[in-house]
């Protein structure tokens, strides 16, 4: 039996929790969780979407009753085909946490794992994420290759 399950709308305040952990711990992390309330009612609809091209897969958390251990979420987005991707399905791997009493005990692996036998489900020909320097090795072992990437952003 696989310690990793798919999170359920139930689950949403403890994955806004692990969110806010992950983004604790980037360089430049914004703090504050006032944005959690607001958050909450769309993250629960897309919990509950289980065909839909959100997922999150989590470990509950084996010492606290009612907390998770560990949180992986992506998405599947269409982009228009290129060689390497015709059908231009891609997935995208976001909020990747660890609760940190709960870490070097293969959580975040398991639940990578799962996404990823999600993606490919999908018909995903392609995925794409931001690796930390303490995930880089986990993300190497799974097949991720780094690439120059020109990426920007613009915050509307």
């Amino acid at each position: 039996m696989s310690l990793v399950r798919r999170a359920l709308p139930e689950d949403a305040e403890e994955v806004l929790r692990l969110r806010q952990v992950m983004i604790d711990a980037l360089p430049g992390g914004d703090a504050s969780t006032a944005w959690h309330a607001e958050a909450l009612p769309s993250l629960r609809e897309r919990l509950g979407e289980p065909d839909g091209d959100f997922a999150a897969f989590v470990v509950d958390h084996p010492d606290r009753p009612g907390a998770l251990a560990a949180l992986v979420v992506g998405t599947v987005d269409y982009r228009i085909g290129k060689a390497g991707n015709p059908h231009g399905l891609a997935g995208y791997v976001f909020s990747v946490a660890t609760d940190p009493g709960a870490r070097r005990r293969g959580y975040a692996r398991a639940c990578m794992d799962e996404l990823l036998a999600w993606f490919r489900e999908r018909g995903a020909g392609q995925v794409m994420l931001t690796a930390s320097p303490e995930a880089a090795p986990l993300y190497g072992d799974l097949g991720f290759v780094t690439k120059p990437d020109p990426t920007m952003i613009l915050k509307l």
